[in-house]
């Protein structure tokens, strides 16, 4: 790749990416969808249950996206060596990570939910969905080693295979355990539950043994056993934690919204988990180009500085609007079709849909704004990005809680809350990028 990536070349990083990330939302929506048969109460302490589980995983996607960030710097200074070194060493960290975690949820999720969630019938299912998710942590977080690595080098088409793996694995797993099919009991929630832990070992696997055959070990060093390098450790550390702090404050507002809906009715929580499990799978054209604005943007200045910094920025920021404007349309247009996929309930379609398509609209701020966030992310200025997200969130809390539990809108005028987040995250960006000395930032 040359200086200046073309949309061909921009578009070859961000496929792979997108496609991991259908598959992965394959299995969000698999989840929900059998879920939502089961009524209300499953289907919002699924939503609960999921969301905390990802505001932890979140903590080691950023020691991951850290990670990322230095080993695309490293790999277009060269120093191919030094990246799996910093790979090996996110192995190690996050592994151990996932162990404390694990045994931290197992000890203190039952007390910890039962004081934020008001239905005991909720609060039930839910730590009977995170005790058994949580399982799945140090799979998830070996996974999240894997993608700093080929997303580092801009070899993602691995995300892609390896996330198939795990959404077959998954739908399959899930039918046989959540209904009780081919012998198996029905497990219900607690068995939605154990099919995403199995999936993500599962594509680990998986993972493992296409690196063995496609990567050149010699050249990268990845699973070499060496001691651990003190000032690799620290670098990743420096970039990495502030982006664990930043990824799970934002998954971690998620679960926090979503305490805050519950507190206005158990319809409210599930039409709000139909709307997050659409979202989630909309927005993936926007993440993917995202993803790929970040290893682009790091390479160029690794290799080249600050000089093609704007311009990938804006045509990554061009491919999102072309993808991502004829999903929006489409979804205002189906949005009744697409809703009755989650749940046959009427009153429940009818609540959605206007929330839905509202919904819709704040995608196009969402491909400016979060594609600019993670150029800003890329130029390895991580405590930026915390402070960014940290005041945006602030004022996306007080806004949800305001208009939910102290002036008690509908659940349509609930969501209005995601403009004003995407508003203050690309204006806070741009001022950044325009008026802070990011181009003197070294890692």
């Amino acid at each position: 790749m040359g200086g200046l990536p073309t949309f061909k070349e921009i578009r070859a990083v961000a496929w792979p990416i997108i496609l991991s990330l259908i598959a992965q939302n394959v299995v969000n929506v698999t989840d929900t969808a059998f879920l939502g048969r089961l009524g209300p109460i499953p289907l919002g302490a699924s939503a609960l249950g999921g969301l905390l589980y990802i505001a932890i995983y979140m903590l080691g996607f950023g020691f991951g996206s850290g990670a990322q960030i230095l080993i695309s710097r490293r790999n277009g200074e060269k120093r191919y060596e030094e990246t799996g070194r910093i790979t090996n060493q996110t192995f190690l960290a996050t592994s151990l990570f996932g162990i404390i975690i694990i045994i931290l949820v197992q000890w203190f999720a039952s007390p910890f939910l039962n004081a934020l969630i008001s239905s005991p019938d909720v609060g039930k299912a839910t730590i009977e969905y995170t005790t058994m998710r949580i399982w799945g942590l140090v799979f998830a977080f070996a996974n999240i080693s894997f993608r700093a690595f080929y997303v580092g080098i801009a070899r993602t088409q691995l995300l892609g295979y390896s996330a198939a793996v795990m959404a077959v694995v998954n739908i399959w797993l899930d039918y046989t355990l959540i209904f009780g099919h081919f012998g198996f009991p029905a497990m219900g929630i607690k068995g939605a539950a154990l099919a995403s832990v199995i999936a993500e070992a599962s594509a680990v696997v998986f993972t493992v043994i296409y690196t063995l055959h496609t990567v050149d070990l010699s050249r990268y060093r990845i699973f070499t056993a060496s001691p651990a390098h003190r000032l690799t450790l620290i670098q990743t550390i420096d970039i990495s934690v502030w982006v664990m702090l930043q990824n799970f404050l934002s998954l971690g507002s998620w679960f926090l919204f979503f305490v805050i809906v519950e507190k206005s009715g158990e319809l409210n929580l599930a039409i709000s988990n139909i709307i997050r499990s659409i979202y989630m799978v909309l927005i993936i054209p926007i993440l993917g180009f995202a993803t790929a604005a970040n290893t682009l943007v790091s390479n160029s200045i690794g290799a080249h500085g600050s000089r093609y910094t704007a311009q990938i920025i804006g045509r990554v920021m061009i491919q999102g609007f072309w993808y991502i404007i004829p999903i929006l349309l489409i979804a205002i247009v189906l949005a009744k079709p697409i809703v009755s996929v989650y749940t046959s309930d009427a009153r429940l379609i009818l609540a959605t849909v206007p929330a839905l398509r509202l919904v819709c609209g704040v995608m196009v701020l969402f491909n400016a704004a979060y594609i600019l966030f993670q150029g800003v992310a890329a130029t390895g200025n991580t405590r930026i990005t915390l402070a960014i997200e940290a005041f945006a969130i602030v004022i996306y809390l007080w806004y949800s809680w305001t208009i939910t539990v102290v002036w008690k809108f509908s659940i349509t005028a609930i969501w209005t809350n995601e403009y004003l987040y995407f508003v203050l995250l690309g204006i806070l960006s741009y001022f950044y990028f325009t008026f802070g000395n990011w181009r003197r930032k070294v890692i």
